[in-house]
C-alpha cells in the first residue's frame, strides 16, 4: 500500500475512477457486446438487396439502449473497484518488502537485486486482486451484457433492460455467477500484460521527463502520465487477450438461457403426459391436473474450450478476433482514465489530509 494513503484513500479513489470510466465508455463496451454475440447477424443486420453482397447493418438496432444495463455495473464496480485497488496495494507493498536482496553486502548496504524482479510482483499482486474483484463483479457483468443484448426498439413502455434480465435468474439466482471462471479467465492474462508494461512506461516516460527537465511534480502531470501509460499498456493487453473476452461474452450471454421456466410452446398436454406414464415411456410424478412435474433436464453447458471451437467452425478464427480493434479503443480510453484518475484521486486525499508526497508516489 502507498506510504501515504489509508485504506479508506484507495477505496474512494478506485470507486470515483470506475465510476467515471463507466459513464463514459459504457456506450463503446455494449457495441463490443453486441458485435461479440451470437445473434449479431440476425439483430442487428439485414440482407442485402444486392446479389453476393455483404449483410448491411441494422444501425437503429446496433446503437439503440447503447447504456442498457449501466445501472447493475456501476452499483458493483464501487466496491470491485475499491477491492482490487486495496488488495494489488497491499499485496504489492508486502511482496516488496518480503523480496530479500541477491548480491554483495557492503558497507552496511546492500548492491546485490531484488531475487523476484518486479514485473513479477506486479503481475502477482494483480493476480490476486482480480480473483477478489471478479467474485464482486461477475454477477453485475452477467445482468449487463444480457441487459445489452435486449431490443426494447418496437416495444412501448417495454420494462427496463435490467429488470428483464434479472426476471430470467429467478429461478435460478445462482446463475449469475456462472461465468466468473471466463471473467477471471481474461482478466488474470489481462492484469498480468497490463500493469508491469503500466509500471515500466510510468518509469520510461518519468525519466525521460528528467531528463529533459520537464518534470513539474504536480498533480496534473501524475495524472496524465498515469492516463497515457495506462492506455497504452491497456490497449496491447485487451488486444491480445480478445480471443478471451468474445468466449467470456458468449458464456455469460448463455447464463440467461433456461433459467425462465419451460417453453410453453412445446410443452406436452396432461392427456399426452398420463398416456406416456401408462405406457412406461416417462417416469415420474404428475399433479393433479395431470401435468407431469418438472423433469426438463438442465441444458449441458459448454466448455470454454468447446465454445472457442465453435466460433472458429462458424466464423474461422476471425471469429475469435471480433470487436478487438474497439475494445482496444474503449481500452486505451478506459484504462487511461481509470488508473489516472485513480492516482490522481488518491494523491489529493493524501494531499488534503496534510500528508507529504514522496516522489515515488507521484508515480
Amino acid at each position: 500500500m502507498s506510504h501515504n494513503n489509508t485504506s479508506a484513500d484507495i477505496w474512494i479513489a478506485g470507486a470515483v475512477a470506475a465510476f467515471t470510466v463507466d459513464l463514459l465508455v459504457y456506450p463503446l463496451d455494449t457495441l463490443k457486446t453486441r458485435l461479440q454475440s451470437p445473434n449479431y447477424a440476425r439483430l442487428y443486420t439485414s440482407p442485402s438487396s444486392t446479389p453476393n453482397a455483404a449483410a448491411v447493418i441494422n444501425r437503429a438496432a446496433l446503437f439503440r439502449g447503447l447504456y442498457q444495463g449501466v445501472g447493475s455495473v456501476i452499483i458493483a464496480t464501487l466496491p470491485s473497484s475499491g477491492a482490487f485497488f486495496t488488495t494489488y496495494e497491499g499485496v504489492k507493498y508486502s511482496l516488496s518488502n518480503a523480496n530479500p536482496i541477491v548480491g554483495e553486502r557492503s558497507g552496511g548496504k546492500d548492491h546485490g537485486v531484488p531475487l523476484l524482479p518486479q514485473p513479477f510482483i506486479h503481475s502477482a499482486a494483480s493476480a490476486v486482486a482480480e480473483l477478489v474483484s471478479c467474485a464482486i463483479l461477475t454477477p453485475a457483468e452477467v445482468i449487463k451484457q444480457n441487459a445489452q443484448m435486449v431490443d426494447n426498439g418496437h416495444r412501448r413502455n417495454a420494462t427496463n433492460a435490467t429488470v428483464q434480465t434479472l426476471a430470467k435468474f429467478r429461478a435460478n439466482p445462482l446463475g449469475l455467477w456462472r461465468g466468473y471462471a471466463a471473467l477471471a479467465g481474461r482478466n488474470l492474462p489481462f492484469t498480468a500484460l497490463q500493469f508491469p508494461m503500466f509500471e515500466r512506461f510510468k518509469l520510461l516516460i518519468k525519466d525521460y521527463r528528467e531528463r529533459s527537465g520537464k518534470r513539474t511534480g504536480t498533480l496534473l502531470e501524475s495524472g496524465l502520465i498515469t492516463a497515457l501509460s495506462a492506455g497504452t499498456a491497456g490497449s496491447v493487453a485487451a488486444v491480445v487477450t480478445t480471443p478471451i473476452d468474445v468466449v467470456k461474452t458468449r458464456i455469460m450471454l448463455a447464463a440467461a438461457d433456461g433459467h425462465h421456466g419451460a417453453d410453453q410452446k412445446s410443452a406436452p398436454s396432461g392427456k399426452a403426459v398420463l398416456e406416456k406414464v401408462k405406457q412406461g415411456e416417462t417416469s415420474g410424478l404428475v399433479d393433479a391436473m395431470g401435468r407431469a412435474a418438472k423433469q426438463a433436464k438442465p441444458r449441458k453447458r459448454k466448455t470454454s474450450w468447446a465454445i472457442g471451437k465453435e466460433i472458429v467452425q462458424e466464423q474461422g478464427f476471425k471469429g475469435l478476433w471480433r470487436g478487438g480493434a474497439l475494445r482496444g479503443v474503449w481500452t486505451m480510453i478506459g484504462s487511461g482514465l481509470y488508473l489516472g484518475v485513480y492516482e490522481s484521486g488518491r494523491i489529493y486525499l493524501a494531499r488534503r489530509r496534510g500528508m507529504d508526497i514522496d516522489e515515488d508516489d507521484l508515480f
